[in-house]
């Protein structure tokens, strides 16, 4: 591993562990019918009185579930910070500096898969990535690039200028909810994140998580962020969104402290 070109000062890991409530999958819903109901806006105001600390959306090319006045309107009217999942375009990048979100999460998009498939690989796109992250930078926006657990691809993404990482742990969750939670997923989920933050970079977490993989995600002390989606949504289904962002704050800051 070659050492990096950019190493900082290692992130603070003292303060607890923050919750991004993802509320893609209201749009979702909403779109399946058209019209407003239910509203992506309003879901963000129940999770964040239910203890989340960061709203995540993803703005998609085709607009499957987020659209532009979605982002817009949660950008200046929510009271959590937004962080703006997109991939590294031209047409996201002018969206995402002409209306600055909190942060943005780089990540790969494909038109015909359900859900991000995957890490974005920055080593084999490194000089675009850099060039897309300075001018997001220049903007002011924090940069986090959605990566496998994979020390090379952390390694790429602190060469390119991003400000922190947020580990794909998909394959750890699916081998979770199989019952079988694989060992060797969860090491490669721990020796990324101690490689991201002792070369000064934030490390956070997501991807299929639920209550029982998240409280085991949350115990690694270098991840400081978990984004979580697809399961709040559908869970919120039979006990209502706040209860559940409730009891998901609950669990991690549990798995946190003990």
């Amino acid at each position: 591993m070659n050492k990096p070109k950019n190493k900082r000062k290692a992130p603070n890991m003292d303060s607890p562990i923050r919750l991004g409530v993802n509320v893609d999958h209201v749009g979702t819903l909403r779109n399946a019918r058209g019209g407003r109901h239910p509203d992506p806006f309003l879901a963000a105001q129940v999770a964040a009185e239910a203890g989340a600390d960061i709203i995540t959306v993803h703005l998609r090319e085709d607009r499957r579930h987020i659209l532009d006045a979605d982002v817009s309107r949660l950008i200046h009217e929510s009271n959590l910070p937004i962080n703006m999942e997109m991939a590294a375009t031209e047409e996201m990048a002018s969206i995402a500096i002409t209306n600055p979100p909190s942060a943005i999460c780089l990540v790969p998009e494909q038109r015909q898969e359900l859900t991000t498939e995957g890490g974005l690989d920055v080593v084999r796109q490194l000089p675009y990535l850099t060039k897309v992250i300075g001018s997001l930078s220049e903007a002011g926006i924090k940069v986090t690039t959605f990566v496998d657990p994979d020390e090379k691809q952390v390694e790429a993404s602190l060469n390119a200028g991003a400000n922190a990482v947020e580990l794909h742990v998909g394959n750890y969750c699916e081998s979770y909810d199989r019952g079988h939670a694989s060992e060797n997923e969860f090491k490669r989920v721990v020796s990324a994140s101690r490689y991201a933050t002792n070369n000064g970079l934030e490390c956070h977490a997501g991807h299929g998580l639920n209550y029982g993989s998240a409280a085991i995600i949350a115990k690694i002390g270098q991840i400081t962020e978990l984004n979580i989606g697809h399961f709040l949504v559908g869970e919120a289904v039979f006990t209502g969104l706040g209860d559940v962002v409730t009891k998901m704050r609950s669990v991690i800051d549990l798995a946190r402290t003990s």
